[in-house]
């Protein structure tokens, strides 16, 4: 028996250092990323601040494009040798995870599901369906939520913080100190879009405008602010977009 487990493990090693091998193969020869350009004068601000080096705050309307333009500019650093950047951290949004004891499945199977839209955007960039996986293994991708950051230190990163209008103020607090050496940090939300008012814990409220005003006053962040005027993600989103601000505004 112990015979035929050193066996297993020696072919579970075997395995595994092959498919280490594909990967350094994929990532060499044929792994690479569509180049893109900005769609509206706001995302050329995007890309122009982010390349100035600023930390960012992308706030604004749902289908501006403001994830996607972090992902990319993002993964140009990353995939650039000597950039300094080792890999991207997306953090999203604990509000789901504040039901995820309600689910069924191990923490890594309830989080696989908030990671599908940053596989997409991958796969659309890469033009392939495996491309977040493989970066993830390769450990240039890690995604976590909001509840599992205390304690830990970002050094040779770029964060990523996603949806953090449904984030308290201490969330996001406790994300921001947790940046190290060499990294540089993008947040993206919309002050529109809340998904704690439906948070079984009602005493939850969004930290986002007090937390945009507190880094308003570092010189090392600029806040680009889309409006439903640079959606670019459809005509009825946009169409939809401007009837609840009309809504809203009345």
């Amino acid at each position: 028996m112990a015979a035929k487990q050193r066996r297993l493990s020696r072919r579970e090693k075997q395995r595994a250092e092959r498919d280490q091998e594909h990967m350094v193969t994929i990532l060499n020869n044929n792994f690479g990323m569509r180049t893109i350009r900005p769609l509206t004068p706001t995302q050329g601000d995007m890309f122009d601040s982010y390349k100035e080096g600023y930390n960012l705050a992308a706030i604004g309307s749902a289908g501006t494009g403001k994830t996607m333009c972090a992902m990319y500019l993002a993964l140009n650093d990353v995939m650039k040798k000597g950039a300094g950047f080792e890999k991207i951290i997306i953090i999203r949004s604990a509000v789901q995870t504040r039901e995820q004891g309600f689910m069924p499945g191990s923490k890594q199977e309830k989080e696989a599901l908030y990671s599908v839209p940053y596989s997409d955007i991958v796969a659309d960039l890469f033009g392939r369906g495996d491309a977040y996986q493989i970066l993830v293994q390769k450990g240039m991708i890690e995604f976590m939520t909001s509840s599992f950051v205390r304690g830990l230190t970002f050094d040779n990163a770029i964060i990523i913080v996603d949806e953090c209008q449904s984030m308290t103020y201490h969330e996001l607090d406790t994300i921001i100190t947790r940046v190290g050496e060499s990294s540089k940090i993008v947040f993206c939300g919309d002050t529109m879009q809340d998904d704690l008012n439906i948070s079984r814990n009602k005493a939850d409220v969004s930290g986002l405008r007090d937390f945009l005003r507190v880094i308003s006053n570092i010189n090392s962040f600029e806040t680009i602010k889309f409006t439903s005027e640079d959606i670019v993600r459809s005509g009825l989103v946009k169409e939809y977009i401007l009837a609840k601000e009309a809504l809203v505004a009345a």
